[in-house]
């Protein structure tokens, strides 16, 4: 699980934010691209949970395909907490998710569902209060597509490498995967950088230039600290 300072650090932040830290120290190709939340409004957090879908082949899909197949298993396996993260090759023509496994995520209090494909039942998923964020919406069955290879692996989703228990933050942006080892300090930076960006603006509110300014060079930064210490 994700600790609970961790958790309010990440969780109040934006996923630009983390984005910069993470490029501060040299990680970039973080931010799962072109996938949209369902509920706009809606964080999410938690620890990846990963299944892989691959291209569609018929004898496979009749060996492995039906019946409580790896994307089944892997939901009923789901645990508080824990984010469903789905690599289905940006394939849209088919849905790889639809409301009933969805409810099954949420009932077992899983933290929501990313996926590079499409939804199925995309009007019910959206009436879910929970997040799920998706590359389009389309109303075949996965079996269209996809054979449901496997799970708890890494795997590439949205053109992004997420290993099993990476933390996934979402908002109304998209959502950007941190390294778990670097959780706690990428929460705790981020939660400051945007702080320092708060007074930032309020300055440039109120008319002053950025130079020196953005970023806080010394002068600035002494007025920030006072302005800090007296807001907390």
């Amino acid at each position: 699980m994700i600790d609970a300072s961790t958790a309010a650090d990440l969780g109040s932040v934006s996923t630009a934010t983390i984005c910069y830290q993470l490029r501060k120290r040299g990680i970039t190709g973080t931010f799962l691209t072109a996938l949209r939340p369902l509920h706009p409004g809606r964080r999410l957090l938690g620890e990846a949970r990963t299944l892989r879908y691959t291209a569609f082949r018929a004898d496979v899909f009749d060996e492995i395909g039906g019946g409580m197949n790896a994307q089944k298993r892997v939901i009923d396996s789901i645990e508080p907490g824990q984010v469903l993260v789905i690599e289905a090759r940006g394939q849209l023509t088919a849905g790889t998710i639809g409301d009933i496994l969805a409810l099954r995520v949420q009932q077992l209090g899983g933290a929501g569902v990313v996926t590079d494909g499409a939804s199925r039942d995309t009007p019910t998923l959206a009436s879910m209060d929970f997040p799920l964020y998706v590359g389009g919406a389309h109303g075949a069955v996965l079996g269209e597509q996809h054979v449901p290879m496997d799970s708890d692996l890494p795997i590439t989703c949205a053109g992004v490498l997420v290993m099993p228990g990476d933390v996934l933050v979402g908002d109304d942006e998209g959502v950007v995967v941190v390294p778990r080892a670097l959780a706690a300090e990428v929460g705790a930076d981020a939660r400051e950088q945007e702080r320092e960006e708060t007074f930032i603006a309020a300055r440039v509110a109120e008319g002053a230039p950025v130079a020196g300014l953005y970023p806080l060079g010394a002068e600035w930064r002494a007025q920030y600290q006072q302005w800090k210490a007296s807001t907390e």
